[in-house]
């Protein structure tokens, strides 16, 4: 272990001689044009989950309970970690207790916008650096399946995921490296959007389970 940093640059030595300072700056630009992504999913997307869901009510209410998600998401970077606050969060929303103890959980598994997003990016990211020219439909099925991989623990948890990512879509194994900062670069705000995400869509699974009104239904049964 003690000669892992150095087998670790000199990789980079070899990346970065092979195809330039390009690819530190595409790392930059990923970072930035993810980020602006992610701004607008978390502010415009799911505002307008929380409006179809209950309205004005709806959104007055996601936008009081949504910080502490978002701010245990930047802080543990684990979808895991986040699920007893999101819960409460959801609760505090309107959400019967039911809905809110079933949603988020299993969003934690199976609705992870962020994460979708993010294996887009690090898919097209190769693409470019490699040259190839897959369809889209190739990239976004990949990227659904790989992201069904991802855990939801902090960085190192996408691992076999990109692991597939490579495999499906024909990239070299050493491209792995890359792939992995790639994640660790991203992993806040994917992270963010996993957790908020579930917040939302619980507002919706409410308004199709409990009716128009399931916000009054709520503080009635209180």
């Amino acid at each position: 272990m003690y000669y892992a940093p150095v087998g670790l640059g000199c990789y980079f030595a070899a990346l970065i001689g092979t195809y330039g300072r390009s690819i530190a700056f595409g790392f930059l630009k990923t970072f930035i044009i993810y980020t602006i992504v992610c701004v607008f999913v978390y502010f415009v997307v799911y505002s307008i989950y929380a409006l179809i869901a209950g309205g004005k009510k709806a959104l007055k209410a996601y936008w009081k309970v949504i910080l502490a998600p978002t701010a245990t998401a930047l802080a543990t970077c684990s979808s895991a970690a986040c699920i007893p606050v999101n819960v409460k969060a959801a609760k505090e929303t309107g959400v019967s207790s039911d809905i809110a103890e079933t949603t988020i959980p299993m969003g934690t598994t199976f609705h992870k916008d962020g994460s979708v997003i993010g294996s887009v990016f690090k898919i097209m990211f190769l693409v470019y650096l490699f040259e190839m020219n897959p369809s889209i439909w190739s990239v976004l099925g990949v990227s659904l399946l790989a992201t069904l991989l991802i855990t939801a623990v902090p960085v190192g948890g996408g691992t076999i995921s990109e692991m597939f990512i490579l495999t499906l879509m024909g990239f070299p194994a050493s491209a792995l490296p890359i792939l992995t900062i790639i994640a660790t670069v991203i992993d806040a705000p994917a992270t963010v959007l996993n957790v908020v995400g579930d917040t939302a869509s619980s507002l919706l699974v409410g308004r199709m389970v409990d009716g128009k009104n399931f916000l009054d239904k709520k503080k009635t049964k209180e």
